[in-house]
């Protein structure tokens, strides 16, 4: 099979523009939905909020500046051809000198730390990326990516439940997290939730989870059932938009899975603020 060759500018230069477009322009999928909340939200307040949302959206589309200020950590789902071969430099290096330059040529905000406890000083160009590849059959690089805020991120959690605990216990989880969180990770919200695999796995598919069109269900009836069920349980919590009390604590909840272990049954909560954003491009 012929080996498909693509040069490393050509990786910086996409996902630059993944990370530009994403930090402008609101997905399509997320204003729909808030748009769509805005006309169901009892709280007068909320259906205000949530204008004022869906304002600050078109304003940053239009004049090309940040959604929000805290601009994230970027992180990326990569399904990486293996007929595929990268000329000029690394694949790794492409991509992070992709994000490096939208950050700073962007003027988004650069909030990445050198070291998590001790030596916490600013890295300067918001690197290094998260990157998690999968190789797959083909020629072609199609990359996921994400920019993760962490007035969100912090509100996350994982439990290591016991099959014992059975579906009750994996909603109870997941509800009791999202309770904690309160008004705190800037609601509407995202919940991506990741079920089964190991304890790193969860972490990994809830996040991923969070990347989903929000307009999209699980594949499987239980699952897609599970979203719907959750999400109406969230949104009778009533912190509503921006916490101020409504109808739309979230915009979706995301399920992603994975087989596990006889012993286990892992689940991992990744809560992801009203913008949400993610933008996808194959190479």
């Amino acid at each position: 099979m012929e080996i498909r060759k693509i040069d490393a500018a050509v990786v910086t230069e996409t996902v630059k523009k993944l990370y530009l477009d994403m930090n402008y322009h609101i997905g399509d999928d997320i204003l729909t939905a808030l748009k769509k909340a805005s006309e169901t939200e009892s709280s007068p307040i909320g259906r205000n909020v949530l204008s004022q949302l869906i304002e600050n959206n078109k304003i940053a589309s239009d004049e090309e500046i940040p959604i929000c200020q805290d601009t994230g950590m970027a992180v990326l789902f990569v399904e990486y051809g293996d007929r595929v071969v990268i000329e000029n430099g690394s694949f790794e290096e492409a991509v992070q000198q992709g994000v490096r330059s939208a950050y700073i040529d962007g003027y988004l905000r650069k909030s990445v730390v050198r070291d998590p406890v001790f030596d916490r000083i600013n890295t300067k160009d918001n690197t290094p990326a998260i990157i998690y590849t999968t190789i797959v059959p083909g020629d072609k690089i199609h990359i996921l990516a994400g920019c993760k805020g962490f007035g969100s991120e912090n509100m996350s959690a994982i439990k290591m439940l016991t099959p014992s605990a059975g579906i009750e216990g994996v909603k109870k989880f997941i509800l009791d997290t999202v309770a904690y969180a309160g008004p705190n990770p800037c609601p509407p919200i995202v919940v991506g939730v990741g079920l089964g695999g190991t304890f790193e796995k969860a972490a990994m598919l809830a996040k991923k989870a969070t990347l989903r069109p929000i307009d999209s269900k699980n594949p499987d009836k239980r699952y897609s059932e599970l979203e719907y069920e959750l999400l109406s349980e969230i949104n009778t919590m009533g912190f509503g938009p921006a916490g101020l009390g409504g109808s739309n604590t979230a915009l979706g909840v995301n399920i992603e899975v994975f087989p596990t272990h006889i012993a286990g049954m892992p689940v991992a909560v990744n809560i992801c603020c009203h913008a949400a954003r993610h933008k996808e491009a194959e190479i």
